[in-house]
């Protein structure tokens, strides 16, 4: 039986600079510039949809949310390869789902693009299928600005 010894808690000004360098590490250049811009609009728009998962004082995992028009959407999921297959991803999906239910959106959406489809899986283990997937991620104010 595996021991999770990861929490997930809300991310915190001082995370910017482990979650900043995890993105960096586990993205291509491309995602990572995408990724960067959609997470500053975010943080200044609702920093309580961007999830951390930390092991002893270290940033491990990381997950951005954002609700646009009372839907909400699991924008990008970040998880350092060392620490893969630990559950980690699913404990970020859930904490964030919580968040998302605790404001009553209408629905909740995967954003889908063509840096995250390798991740889709994660998702589907969550419980989620092809008609929760977004395949529109331009039209989020997170990523348009």
């Amino acid at each position: 039986m595996l021991v999770t010894s990861y929490q997930v808690r809300s991310f915190q000004l001082s995370d910017s600079v482990a979650v900043t360098e995890l993105f960096r590490n586990v993205m291509s250049d491309d995602c990572y510039d995408e990724t960067m811009a959609a997470f500053a609009r975010q943080l200044s728009w609702d920093s309580e949809l961007i999830l951390v998962a930390e092991e002893e004082q270290k940033i491990v995992g990381v997950i951005v949310g954002t609700i646009d028009k009372q839907q909400a959407y699991y924008y990008r999921i970040a998880v350092g390869q060392e620490y893969q297959r630990r559950g980690i991803g699913q404990a970020l999906i859930e904490a964030l789902r919580q968040r998302f239910v605790g404001r009553k959106v209408h629905r909740i959406m995967v954003t889908v693009d063509v840096h995250n489809e390798v991740v889709l899986p994660v998702y589907e283990k969550a419980g989620y299928g092809s008609d929760d997937f977004s395949r529109n991620p331009h039209r989020l104010s997170i990523v348009n600005g």
